[in-house]
């Protein structure tokens, strides 16, 4: 009878231990693709300055190496090899205490700030796709970047298991929407403007690529910038183009009514 009642207790003790999920700070394998549905993420352009002292900015160990967090700026590029985890660490905590869910737009890179927003473009079919960094890897050779399940079939890399990509810094994610400045505007000197926020917004688009190619465009016409804006309100989302520079709301829709853009309307960046 005790030998029963000690087989139970160690059938019992092997059955937890298989259920138990990974803690903080643990790194994983890889798994085996399968599809699922996708959702997407919010972002800004600019950085939080808490996380330049936030703790998963500090330098960290794994397999003997030494990794150093750190900052990124906007339009900063990169190229290397994507990999991609799934359903083996789906629900389980990321390297920065959320619970990883394969179905959101995220990834891992190894020193990224978290919640760095980032385009990701396969360079072997021209597929792109934008995740949010909310976890630390890939551990594995010359591997930059670990793409959730959905966001790699976003660029057709699920069954290869590896893919060459390039990745762009878009901005860092904060509550609300996102202004993405356009590259020219990137490039030059930040200086001090006496311009008012009125803006004519002149697109909307459910996919980033649209508000994209509309951006540069119509970007400098007529003295006047474009930017995007990353409008996320959880049920839907879109990348709404505007252009902007007017010193008042008459001088915007002055501008509106001789212009191609006379049925669009007036916003102000508040």
């Amino acid at each position: 009878m005790n030998k029963f009642f000690f087989l139970f207790l160690v059938l019992i003790s092997l059955f937890f231990s298989a259920c138990s999920t990974r803690g903080k700070g643990v790194y994983r394998t890889y798994s085996e693709p399968k599809s699922y549905s996708y959702k997407k993420s919010a972002h800004s352009s600019k950085i939080d300055k808490k996380t330049y002292s936030h703790p998963t900015m500090k330098p960290y160990v794994i397999h003997g190496k030494r990794y150093y967090p750190s900052v990124v700026e906007v339009g900063d590029e990169y190229k290397g090899i994507a990999s991609w985890y799934g359903p083996d660490f789906h629900g389980k905590l990321t390297s920065n205490g959320e619970t990883y869910n394969m179905h959101d737009m995220t990834a891992a890179h190894k020193t990224f700030p978290m919640n760095t927003i980032v385009k990701v473009v396969n360079v072997e079919n021209g597929l792109s796709t934008v995740v949010r960094i909310n976890d630390r890897g890939p551990f594995v050779g010359t591997r930059i970047i670990d793409l959730s399940n959905a966001a790699a079939h976003k660029i057709a890399m699920v069954d290869k298991g590896t893919a060459s990509v390039k990745l762009e810094v878009l901005g860092f994610q904060s509550k609300g929407s996102t202004t993405i400045e356009s590259k020219e505007k990137l490039n030059t000197v930040p200086q001090e403007s006496e311009v008012a926020d009125y803006a004519i917004q002149i697109g909307s688009f459910s996919k980033f690529d649209g508000a994209i190619k509309t951006q540069q465009k119509y970007n400098g016409l007529d003295g006047y910038e474009t930017v995007i804006k990353d409008i996320n309100n959880g049920s839907s989302r879109a990348f709404k183009v505007w252009l902007k520079g007017f010193r008042s709301e008459k001088e915007a829709r002055d501008y509106r009514a001789s212009s191609e853009f006379q049925n669009s309307f007036i916003v102000r960046d508040n």
